[in-house]
């Protein structure tokens, strides 16, 4: 093998690989040995059959098993020698015009991790936000509880709707007197008083009675998530198939013993640990958002272009899924074009932070123990059927990516929660509403998460931007469901076994697992979309 550096430019690399027809033709010969033996054909007894015949039988594909497996050692050999941490999978190509009996020349780029001086982690000062869990809390969790065990019961016919009843309705709007898309439903419940719908929707249905045909008048409001509708007067013939009341149950021990707890008391504390959880997320939320906002300001290095470019393809894909289930998909398209370089530097800093996390990590002995990887498989593997957990069990151990993937989201938890340690942290104390502002503010900022240099790129992230939409913004408790920021930077992985490009070299059949799959969202109701409240 002869190798020919013929690019060295940043993080760029090129090289010429020279595989002589010499060690493609002994591989082919150390192979017919190797069948001979199994070889059946007629005329012959088993095991007899001469090498000629049998690479006259078998040749073509032994030597195109013979020139994959050289390039792929050759490949290998190279990024030994000259010590090279690729950031992708290497491009293989072999010469076009290549014939069986002739030297091998193949082409190698690829683009390598940059060398990242011993990150600082000194001097790094956190604030953490708490929340106290107040007792009117757990109440008001308590009382939603047993709004939901309430039973809904049919008022008699002569009953006049008032607030607190159920409506149960059908209903179609119209603007200008014609009807409009999504502005007809069937069998909706209508909780009068809920602000559930558009403002005015809702007063206008106070004393209607079963049976009873009205048709109200509205406006929607300027800021309206379907921009043809924002503004404008519409009505909506409704008609009162049923009026429901649902008594709340009293909330006492009887109560939580109909749960199946033994007491208030018990009730009150579950409700209170799980509301301290969710308080913890949101601070861990916040106080990683910065300490990610610190090691970006206190590093800055080159990355590599293809690195970024897959994530920035991940990040846009997932923009336009959200943006095709807009009001109006085409505008909310458009105003992503128009930010698309600041996507591309969200891309950036998400693979500098990532390979960050990554260095420090080792740097520190930051690990994932094998129990721990156990467990991570095992729990992924519930998500799919009996009789195919065992087959993904196998194929997360034996495929080094898909394993590399798995392990990422825990690898980078555990290199934030060392850096949590060497921190200096304060605490302040403020309400949730203060919290969740605090997280919401940074969420309009699309603060990234971040890749490891060896994750695969398709694991499943905590937080991705959102396109920006027509309709208001989701609370930012809702936002911050899943912790933020950083994409798992992983430990280090075996780069995927580069392919050369020509027909006759080997594909690499390592399948890349998805698991970022997300779950379609459910269409919500079209009706019920056009005369929904905005939040």
């Amino acid at each position: 093998m002869q190798t020919v550096e013929t690019l060295n430019e940043g993080l760029k690399r090129a090289y010429t690989v020279t595989i002589t027809s010499k060690d493609i033709d002994a591989r082919v010969e150390k192979e017919v040995k190797a069948i001979a033996p199994q070889v059946r054909m007629p005329g012959f007894r088993p095991g007899k059959v001469p090498a000629n015949l049998v690479k006259k039988m078998h040749g073509e594909s032994l030597q195109r098993d013979a020139l994959n497996n050289s390039i792929q050692e050759s490949i290998q050999k190279l990024i030994a020698d000259q010590k090279l941490r690729p950031a992708m999978q290497p491009s293989v190509e072999l010469d076009e015009g290549f014939e069986f009996g002739q030297d091998a020349e193949v082409k190698v780029e690829l683009e390598v991790l940059p060398e990242i001086e011993a990150p600082s982690i000194e001097g790094l000062k956190l604030e953490r936000l708490t929340v106290d869990v107040a007792d009117d809390k757990v109440a008001e969790a308590a009382g939603r509880i047993a709004s939901q065990q309430g039973a809904l019961e049919e008022h008699g016919d002569d009953h006049a709707a008032a607030e607190g009843d159920t409506l149960v309705i059908d209903f179609v709007g119209k603007v200008d007197g014609e009807a409009f898309e999504g502005g007809s439903a069937q069998d909706i419940r209508l909780k009068l008083g809920s602000g559930q719908f558009i403002p005015g929707f809702e007063d206008q249905l106070t004393g209607v009675k079963k049976g009873e045909e009205k048709t109200i008048d509205v406006t929607f409001p300027d800021d309206y998530g379907a921009e043809h509708l924002a503004g404008k007067a519409a009505t909506f013939d409704v008609t009162v198939k049923s009026v429901l009341n649902g008594d709340k149950p009293k909330v006492d021990d009887d109560f939580a013993k109909s749960l199946g707890l033994e007491s208030l008391d018990k009730l009150n504390e579950l409700l209170k640990g799980q509301i301290e959880q969710e308080h913890n997320g949101l601070t861990r939320t916040h106080m990683k958002r910065k300490l990610l906002d610190q090691l970006a300001a206190n590093h800055d290095f080159d990355v590599p272009p293809s690195m970024v470019e897959a994530e920035f393809n991940q990040i846009w894909q997932q923009l336009q899924h959200e943006a095709s289930h807009e009001e109006d998909p085409e505008a909310a398209l458009k105003e992503m074009e128009a930010e698309k370089d600041d996507y591309r530097a969200i891309a950036v800093r998400r693979v500098r932070l990532g390979l960050l996390l990554s260095e420090i990590g080792q740097a520190n002995g930051v690990t994932v123990s094998d129990q721990e990887m156990n467990r991570l498989i095992m729990q992924a593997a519930q998500q799919y059927s009996p009789q195919d957990r065992e087959r993904f069990v196998q194929y997360v151990r034996q495929d080094p990516m898909a394993a590399a993937q798995l392990r990422a989201p825990l690898y980078e938890d555990k290199v934030v929660d060392f850096l949590f340690e060497k921190a200096e942290i304060t605490d302040r104390a403020v309400t949730r509403e203060e919290l969740e502002a605090a997280i919401e503010a940074e969420d309009g900022d699309i603060k990234p998460h971040v890749h490891g240099p060896d994750c695969g790129h398709d694991h499943d992230h905590d937080e991705k931007p959102k396109a920006k939409k027509a309709a208001p913004k989701k609370k930012a408790a809702e936002a911050a469901e899943a912790e933020a920021d950083a994409a798992p930077a992983a430990e280090d992985a075996p780069a995927k076994k580069p392919a050369a490009k020509k027909a006759a070299a080997k594909k690499d059949d390592a399948v890349e697992a998805d698991a970022a799959t997300e779950e379609k969202p459910k269409k919500k109701a079209a009706p019920k979309k056009a005369a929904a409240k905005a939040e």
